[in-house]
């Protein structure tokens, strides 16, 4: 009968144990040194050899010719314990036998001396399952076990498994195994099986495992090709994955915010039989690694999948910012989780796409974040240009600020101008501006030379008239702003003090700086005179404020960068 390659290849020695090599050595000198524990509790990940080395252990303080703490797996004790034909040795699962009658069964039968072998074990498989009722009819025998017992508990669960439980055993914690670990014992497996796996299938193989040697061998067991090579062409054809090739390509795409290119690799993916879980989740670990790697440039390489050429990394990783691999991430991992409670996956996965495409149309805290980091990487930038959008729909005139400061041929004349006297015509030498005010054209050089000076966050509004406009009375430079929201902003002490550095440098004296909401009183209509060039035109609505009209668009799901152009 043919038998699985992780039960086939499980190991029998504390030297065939695969990158534990923290806990066996302890392990190896106990049993050489005769120092063993009445009790042992062993966690960690599923995978990573926790049972193997609970029935080594088992072995090994049993074997009637130990071998440097190994078993040597030729004696009747160790051939006994093996097969199965020792009961002193009894192995547990929890799950099926967590009720409190099971655990005072066996401690009853614990104390009486063990038939056929020196020492009575008892291995008890995810241990976290037994009841409370259980647990604490375990205690007194953990505390205080007869000579010949040992216990030996295993756990994926830590945090489930009761203080009092864990301070009476020795625990060891199992780390995952390194994907080079898991690759070099694939090959010798497929070696040892007789299999043709390639290099490339066996780091796929591992990095799909998740740390994990049990799973890396039965995914070999499900790639096996009696007639041909395993390759990774091979192991993702069996496994129904897309690959680092196409992951890439869709994540270019989304870059890109080609949505149509996106459902359209998606679709073609979908019909080949790739499953789009699959799919997501190749899609969220290329995300994490760029997230890392942008992050964490030195430190975080050795925390990378090693998937990807570092080509592909750096040419997607300079087209997306921390805050939109946040965003990504984010709605990738809360998609994933939804999946299974899904009706239709691929529709879910269709709407994870289009809103990776389009971060306009994620409305959460994340995708608000990524968009304001693109704006203000786009306003930092200097002359970057804003990315092409369709043409904006007619908005009210309480939204559209008119330019700050007009050109003299684009301004309507007025009356006055047109009906000047001849005299006037013949001597315009004689017409003078009247005086402006001390720092009456201060604001509009002040609001240029705060970019840099102030966060990148806060400048787009000390930069629109509409939202704030600043006056110079006397001493005092008065920022007059049009809602509570923006003077919670433009309020902040390290905005007000940048802003009063900036002006007292401009005007090479002391001022004061305070922030009012509201608009500034009304000055004589002539140049220099209002430190804002010029103010909004009247609205349609005159009752409805600039910055409620925002909110409501904003309620609506416009695009708020948008809104910030335009306004």
């Amino acid at each position: 009968m043919y038998q699985a390659l992780y039960r086939k290849w499980r190991p029998r020695t504390f030297d065939d144990v695969v990158g534990q090599s923290h806990i066996t050595d302890t392990l190896k000198r106990q049993v050489a040194a005769g120092r063993l524990s009445h009790a042992y509790l062993f966690t960690g990940t599923r995978g990573t050899g926790k049972t193997s080395c609970a029935k080594i252990l088992a072995r090994a303080v049993n074997c009637e010719h130990p071998v440097e703490g190994n078993p040597c797996n030729q004696c009747p004790s160790c051939l006994g314990i093996e097969n199965g034909s020792i009961l002193d040795v009894l192995e547990l699962d929890a799950a099926s036998n967590n009720g409190v009658d099971q655990v005072r069964a066996l401690r009853d039968e614990a104390v009486y001396t063990p038939a056929a072998v020196r020492r009575r074990v008892y291995i008890v498989d995810e241990v976290h399952m037994l009841s409370t009722a259980a647990f604490n009819a375990l205690l007194k025998i953990l505390e205080e076990p007869p000579a010949h017992l040992m216990f030996i508990l295993a756990t994926t669960e830590l945090h489930k498994v009761p203080a009092t439980i864990k301070s009476r055993c020795q625990q060891f914690a199992f780390k995952r195994i390194l994907p080079s670990d898991i690759t070099q014992r694939l090959g010798y497996v497929a070696q040892q099986e007789g299999m043709e796996l390639t290099q490339e299938g066996a780091q796929l193989l591992a990095r799909l495992a998740d740390g994990g040697l049990r799973d890396a061998l039965s995914l070999l067991d499900q790639c096996t090709n009696p007639t041909g090579v395993v390759g990774e062409a091979e192991v993702l054809s069996a496994l129904g994955l897309a690959g680092n090739v196409e992951t890439a390509a869709l994540m270019e795409r989304i870059a890109g915010g080609d949505t149509a290119g996106a459902l359209e690799t998606l679709g073609r993916l979908y019909a080949a039989g790739k499953d789009v879980g699959a799919l997501l989740g190749e899609l969220a670990s290329l995300t994490r690694d760029l997230l890392v790697r942008k992050t964490a440039p030195q430190g975080g390489a050795a925390l990378l999948t090693g998937g990807y050429e570092e080509r592909v990394m750096g040419q997607l990783g300079g087209r997306l910012a921390a805050p939109r691999l946040m965003q990504m991430l984010e709605l990738l991992q809360s998609t994933l989780a939804d999946l299974s409670r899904s009706s239709n996956r691929r529709t879910d996965a269709e709407l994870c796409l289009i809103k990776l495409c389009d971060t306009t149309l994620d409305h959460s805290p994340s995708g608000l974040s990524a968009r304001l980091a693109r704006l203000e990487g786009m306003i930092s930038g200097g002359g970057a240009e804003w990315p092409a959008r369709p043409e904006p729909a007619p908005v009210s005139p309480a939204l559209a600020a008119e330019p700050a400061t007009p050109a003299p041929a684009e301004r309507a004349p007025a009356p006055a101008q047109a009906e000047k006297s001849d005299s006037q015509k013949a001597e315009p030498q004689k017409a003078k501006a009247p005086p402006a005010r001390p720092g009456g054209d201060l604001w509009p050089r002040l609001a240029e030379a705060l970019r840099g000076q102030v966060p990148m966050s806060v400048y787009p509004f000390l930069s629109n008239p509409a939202m704030v406009q600043g006056q110079l009375e006397d001493e005092r430079l008065i920022l007059w702003v049009d809602s509570e929201f923006t003077r919670d902003l433009v309020g902040k002490a390290a905005v007000v003090e940048a802003v009063k550095r900036t002006a007292e440098g401009l005007l090479g004296q002391s001022v004061g700086c305070t922030v009012s909401v509201g608009r500034p009183p009304e000055a004589a209509p002539v140049p220099g005179q209002a430190l804002a060039s010029q103010t909004r035109p009247a609205a349609e609505h005159p009752g409805e404020p600039a910055h409620d009209k925002l909110k409501d668009l904003a309620a609506r799901g416009a695009r708020f960068d948008n809104i910030i152009v335009q306004a």
